[in-house]
């Protein structure tokens, strides 16, 4: 055989083989389809699925009137795909550039060459899951859909969102501690109505199935195993959104005017207990006032004056004294127990002789230290128990985590700190324990005609739209005391405003009734030589027709004052007289003589005039109009009247919104064809365009706002 032959012959073998050899390949392949490909599908999709925990959408908190206070809104993780099956290296070269710059106009986050650098070096890594943005809203990623090669799909463009919900809470800081937030803290919960109602709120875990995709990729789904999730439901508060504010900003007044450390104001409404509002402003490290700690529940504290009222109505209720009683404080403006010195501040009017109603209008600490001695020096338990029966020690049972245990020390062998000093010192607010929220709940209770009632702090919980529970008025004690005392202290409590230590907060509008109270705060190192004081205000309004309750308490002022009355009672004036100016109700209760206008003209902001004047007109405050005004004014407020000016709109210029609402602001310039953005709330306070500039066809204006 030539060589020529012999070459033929092996290659026509080797032919033969490679030619049997895929006859047998698509022969297997197509008998495994056949015969094995339903069950190797099964095979492969159980190995590329897996199952998924679906969180579901937590319920909202609201206000007492539905306007929120927490809820979750949807945020996107934008990821990209670099190595996507349709994303070719022409698609990718040709579009990157314009990409990258629509990424960086839109997020403002990084230039576009960063952008560009970033996602390159990731293509050339093959990565099929690059980060490009976190917390991105539905409206930027519905525009990053249009952008280039992204616009062109998930297999083509590589685009990947990944959506995420973000607890907001839209109104800022307000009520901060209360409202809560779901991040955990050191015991293991999360603080304020989050985390009392977490359950109710979160709702149930639902089970997804997903496949797992190139890239890690996943994708849902059908599945007989997915297991819808159940949404959470939402919780109604009592809390007022504008009483919450208007607290609010009258405590963090006085607390940068007092160079304080911190500070709490609580407003109860008298006959359901519901907390319209409750503020717990603290400093940090950089001098600012914020939530950081809810004062209001959990800070025990010696109460100081305050505590007085609890003190004569033991004595009241036991028989020991009436109002009308008598007692010789002296000249000497001081008197000593066990060689402890007891003094009312060197104030005049508590020297020589007082009846009790005087001693309490001036808060006298010698009066109260010798009718205590007097009456119960060798009946301590006696006192102590009529305390107790008024349910001063116990905790309220509230929703919210954090409450504080009271403490009032009991006379007995066992406590090695019950001394001949307890009774005289307990007489006027010492050695005892109580947080802001105790002492409030006591007051609302005089207020309430000797009924005390639970604080609330929630309503009702709602899922769907559909009332779930109902949180109805719950009952303490239904008498703490006799109608008798109850009436004697209520006509004590207004004695103090009316000629006594808060008599700067008296007011012809309407009745107050409270006390004052100014402790000496204990150092744990240098015990009462490094001095602090407690400066508290707690009452209620009106006094003859009590509606709200609420206590002031502000922790280590060093400014301007340190009394309650110089300190606290001012914030509880403030905060009442702009309750009273806004509740129409409880103006149209007092006598046709007391329904005025305040002494303090509310602040008004700028904007229509059929608005505005039909709100002066229902406050009954005086207003003075310039003539020839048709549309929108400038208000401005003097001691007696409001003035309401002219503001020329042309439609054609950028308005001075300036003053302004936003929803008056807003419908100005969006008019005028404006794409609007807005910054804090309040009123405006600046405008980033001009007023009276030329308006441009869709341009764009930012508004800062503040209260």
């Amino acid at each position: 055989m030539s060589v020529k032959k012999d070459i033929l012959f092996r290659v026509g073998i080797i032919y033969f083989f490679m030619l049997a050899s895929a006859f047998a390949i698509i022969g297997k392949a197509a008998y495994t389809q056949i015969t094995e490909g339903d069950e190797l599908e099964k095979r492969k999709k159980k190995i590329s699925l897996t199952d998924v925990i679906i969180e579901p959408n937590r319920g909202d908190i609201l206000a007492s009137d539905g306007r929120l206070l927490a809820t979750s809104l949807p945020s996107y993780e934008i990821r990209m795909d670099t190595r996507a099956a349709g994303l070719t290296d022409q698609i990718f070269n040709d579009s990157i550039e314009a990409l990258c710059q629509s990424l960086s106009r839109l997020l403002k986050k990084k230039p576009a060459d960063m952008y560009k650098l970033e996602i390159v070096a990731a293509r050339k890594e093959g990565k099929r899951y690059h980060l490009i943005e976190r917390r991105v809203n539905y409206n930027d990623l519905k525009a990053i859909r249009q952008f280039p090669i992204f616009r062109l799909g998930a297999n083509k463009g590589g685009l990947i969102a990944v959506q995420e919900n973000i607890r907001m809470q839209p109104n800022g800081g307000l009520a901060l501690r209360t409202i809560g937030y779901i991040t955990k803290e050191q015991n293991g919960n999360f603080p304020g109505l989050e985390g009392a109602f977490d359950v109710h709120l979160r709702g149930e875990r639902g089970m997804g199935v997903m496949q797992k995709l190139p890239g890690g990729v996943l994708m849902p789904v059908g599945g007989a195993d997915a297991v819808e999730p159940k949404d959470g439901g939402d919780v109604v508060s009592t809390i007022d959104i504008d009483i919450q504010d208007v607290a609010e900003t009258s405590l963090r007044k006085k607390l940068q005017y007092h160079n304080a450390h911190h500070g709490t104001a609580v407003v109860m409404e008298v006959a359901t207990g519901e907390i319209k509002a409750i503020v717990n402003l603290g400093k940090d490290d950089y001098g600012n006032y914020r939530e950081q700690y809810n004062y209001a529940l959990g800070e025990a504290i010696e109460p100081g004056s305050t505590f007085k009222l609890m003190t004569y109505m033991a004595l009241l209720e036991d028989g020991k004294l009436q109002p009308s009683d008598s007692i010789d404080n002296g000249l000497s403006g001081f008197v000593s127990f066990y060689g402890k010195r007891v003094d009312d501040d060197g104030r005049v009017a508590t020297r020589g002789w007082l009846t009790v109603e005087k001693a309490f209008a001036h808060s006298s600490n010698i009066s109260i230290t010798k009718f205590v001695d007097k009456h119960y020096r060798g009946k301590e338990k006696q006192f102590i128990e009529r305390l107790y029966s008024m349910n001063l020690n116990q905790r309220l049972g509230l929703e919210l985590s954090g409450e504080s245990e009271p403490f009032i020390r009991y006379p007995d062998t066992s406590d090695p700190y019950w001394s001949g000093l307890s009774l005289t010192q307990m007489a006027y607010g010492y050695e005892i324990l109580l947080a802001p929220i105790h002492v409030l709940t006591f007051y609302n209770a005089v207020a309430n005609d000797g009924k005390m009632v639970k604080p609330r702090f929630v309503k009702r919980l709602v899922r769907h739209g559909s009332t779930e529970q109902n949180y109805d008025v719950k009952v303490i004690n239904s008498s703490i005391a006799s109608a008798a005392t109850i009436r004697k202290v209520k006509r004590m409590l207004e004695a103090v405003v009316e000629y006594g230590t808060a008599k700067s907060i008296s007011t012809d509008m309407y009745p107050i009734a409270g006390k004052t109270g100014t402790a000496q705060v204990a150092n744990d190192r240098y015990g009462y030589k490094d001095l602090k004081y407690y400066a508290s205000f707690a009452g209620y309004f009106p006094a003859d027709r009590p509606k709200y309750s609420c206590i002031v308490s502000i922790y280590a002022p060093t400014a301007n004052g340190y009394t309650g009355g110089v300190v606290a009672a001012p914030v509880f004036r403030e905060i009442a007289d702009k309750i009273y100016a806004a509740d129409l109700d409880m103006r149209e209760t007092l006598k046709p003589e007391k329904r005025g206008v305040l002494a303090d003209i509310p602040h008004s902001k700028s904007g229509n005039i059929n608005d505005l004047a039909y709100v002066f007109k229902e406050l009954n405050i005086p207003v003075e109009r310039e003539t020839g005004i048709e549309d929108w004014v400038t208000a401005s407020i003097n001691d007696t009247k409001v003035e309401l000016k002219k503001r020329e709109m042309d439609k054609g210029l950028v308005p001075n919104v300036i003053g302004m609402g936003m929803k008056d602001a807003l419908y100005l310039l969006e008019e005028r064809g404006l794409k609007v953005a807005v910054r804090g709330r309040g009123r405006v306070v600046s405008q980033s365009v001009t007023a009276g500039s030329k308006v441009t066809p869709n341009g764009s204006i930012v508004l800062e706002m503040k209260n």
